[in-house]
Order: structure tokens, then C-alpha cells, then sequence
């Protein structure tokens, strides 16, 4: 075969030409100390047509299961002859990654600063370049997270179940629940969808920390929407194991006293209303107070923490119609990932 016909891919200054792939740095802005910051990304552009999906993590700076899922897709043998182009952003927010916080250095969260100025605020204008130089690149996207720092998230998909392209790509993932979540001002996933890119984002894990099963999920999910989108071949062992459960909303379970949290009910779980979650316990051992669940539903979140706060967030449930085939689908999915590969 002769040399492919297709254009090449241009990101900043950067040409890609078919069949290559390229490591791009875009210059965000200086230090104080005159340290040089870019936004790096990198881009895998195929002989063949097809999508442009962008995988992203890191828009929190101590979110980090992101980074390892998008280092192990690119290493990823099923990405060799793909069509279409990846464009793999692992660190969005370099500011908060190289610092271990959630945030920028103004304390501002770059995703409540989407679509961003070119004169705001350090977020608003990383934000502006984002959109600016990479997300109007995509036809596709999904954006990596975890859990804030102290807390988990089951492996999970949230997106606008209303949008058709963004339902195929959730489907497409296969993780046990997806939960339709209205889209936030300020957010990537509003910002990306307002200029016509289907975005979705996956929740696993914990800040600081990584979470083999959340990563090896959000790997396999990747490489499950690639198939689906036409850019990879579809391979058997790469079907979920099973169909997600959808959740039409969740709810917050929070510490009705201060004390010391006490964990009955683990990330995944099949809870009905009036379930006892865990326990408050004074430190002094005279008075327990029982966490109750409020819904049928799954455990999708759950605080770390012993010591809580009156109205801390100690349980996050997704709230389903038939718990059973719910508990069923994580079942299955908590047994598939402990067999390993």
C-alpha cells in the first residue's frame, strides 16, 4: 500500500503526520521562581479516518488514578494501527499534580473555570487554553476522576443520559453503574458538550492513592469506547462482563452528630432503606448513633475518615430501581476483577 492520503493532525505548532504520534508541550505560563510550565499532551494520529477521542485526567491535581489509566492506554496493544486519533492529556492541572492539591494556586477549581478567558484567572485562563487548543480538537471525550482526598468512589460512569451520543459511549464503558449527573456550571464535561464534544466522565477510587482495580477498569473502559467508536477492533475479551445499572440520582448520607465513624457497609453494596450503614461513637464509648440508609440503592461513595463532623458526607447511594439486578451486575463485575487476567 502507498503512503497514506490522510491529513496530518495539528495541535499548537505541532504537525502529526498519519501513522505517528507526537509529544506536544503547550506553554501555560511561568512560576514565580521563572520555572517554565506547559500543558503536555500527546497525540496518536491513525492512518485511517475516524474519531478524535481525548482522554484526560488530572483536572484535580491529587486526582492520580487518571495518570496511570491514560499511561497504560497508550502502552496499550490494542491502540497499535487504530484509526482515527488520541489525544492523551494525563496532568491537566500541572499546578495542583506537582503540589499533591486538589487545586490551582489561587485556590480556585479548574473545573467550576470552564470554558474560561485569555484574561481571568490563572484557572480561567488554563481553562481557556484547554478548550482553545485541545478540547475543540476532539469529537469524543472523557475525563478521569476520583473521589475528593479521604474519600472513595466504586467505579463508576457519570454523564447527561439525554444526550444519545453520550448514553452510547457510557453504555459502551462498562463499569456495573452509571449514574445520569446534570452537568455543573463550570465543569469540563458542561463546557465540552456546549460546543458539541459527548463527554463523559469516570469516577474510581481515592485521591492520592492508587486503586488497581479502578485503574485496570478505567483501562479496559477506554479501550471498550475506542471499539465501540470504530477506531480499534472490537475483541471478545474486551466485552464487559456485564450491562451497567442506570442510576437516575444519588444521595448524600451525612453524620447527623460528630464522633467517631464506624464503617458498616462497603463500596458496591446493595443497601435498602432503613439498613444500618455504620455507627457514630463518642470517643468515650457511652453513646452510639445509627447510620441509617435512606434509599434503596448501591453504595457508590463512602468517607475514609474515623473521626466526622456533624453533616459530614459519610455514604454516597446511588438510588436504582431493582437493587437486586444491581448487586448482581457489581457482583459480577467485583468477581471478573479479582480473577486478575
Amino acid at each position: 500500500m502507498g503512503r497514506s492520503s490522510r491529513e496530518p493532525f495539528v495541535l499548537g505548532d505541532t504537525i502529526v503526520a498519519p501513522g505517528t504520534r507526537e509529544t506536544i508541550d503547550l506553554p501555560l505560563s511561568l512560576l514565580s521562581d521563572h520555572t517554565p510550565i506547559t500543558l503536555t499532551t500527546q497525540v496518536i494520529h491513525g492512518r485511517r479516518p475516524g474519531p478524535v477521542l481525548l482522554i484526560n485526567s488530572a483536572i484535580h491535581g491529587d486526582e492520580v488514578n487518571g495518570v496511570e489509566i491514560i499511561r497504560r492506554v497508550l502502552r496499550h496493544s490494542a491502540i497499535r494501527g487504530m484509526a482515527g486519533t488520541l489525544i492523551a492529556v494525563p496532568i491537566v492541572n500541572v499546578y495542583g499534580f506537582l503540589t499533591n492539591i486538589r487545586y490551582l494556586p489561587d485556590r480556585r477549581d479548574l473545573n467550576r473555570s470552564f470554558p474560561g478567558s485569555p484574561t481571568g484567572s490563572l484557572a480561567s485562563r488554563l481553562a481557556h487554553l484547554y478548550m482553545d487548543e485541545v478540547v475543540s480538537k476532539a469529537t469524543h471525550g472523557i475525563d478521569l476522576h476520583t473521589a475528593a482526598i479521604h474519600r472513595s468512589n466504586f467505579p463508576q460512569i457519570r454523564c447527561d443520559l439525554a444526550n444519545p451520543d453520550v448514553r452510547k459511549m457510557a453504555l459502551s464503558f462498562g463499569v456495573p453503574v452509571v449514574l445520569n449527573a446534570a452537568q455543573r456550571d463550570g465543569s469540563l464535561r458542561k463546557a465540552a458538550i456546549g460546543v458539541g464534544v459527548p463527554f463523559l466522565v469516570y469516577e474510581a477510587g481515592e485521591a492520592l492513592r492508587f486503586d488497581e482495580v479502578a485503574i485496570r477498569a478505567g483501562v479496559q473502559g477506554i479501550i471498550r469506547v475506542m471499539g465501540d467508536l470504530g477506531m480499534i477492533r472490537q475483541r471478545r475479551r474486551d466485552e464487559a462482563p456485564v450491562d451497567p445499572v442506570i442510576s437516575r440520582s444519588s444521595v448524600w448520607v451525612r453524620a447527623s452528630e460528630g464522633g467517631i465513624f464506624l464503617a458498616r457497609a462497603k463500596l458496591g453494596a446493595r443497601v435498602f432503606i432503613g439498613n444500618r450503614l455504620g455507627t457514630i461513637a463518642s470517643p468515650f464509648g457511652d453513646i452510639e448513633f445509627p447510620i441509617e440508609c435512606p434509599t434503596n440503592g448501591i453504595v457508590i461513595g463512602r468517607n475514609n475518615l474515623p473521626n466526622v463532623n456533624q453533616g459530614d458526607g459519610i455514604y454516597n447511594i446511588a438510588r436504582v430501581d431493582d437493587p437486586e439486578a444491581a448487586a448482581e451486575a457489581v457482583e459480577i463485575f467485583q468477581d471478573d476483577w479479582e480473577q486478575g487476567e
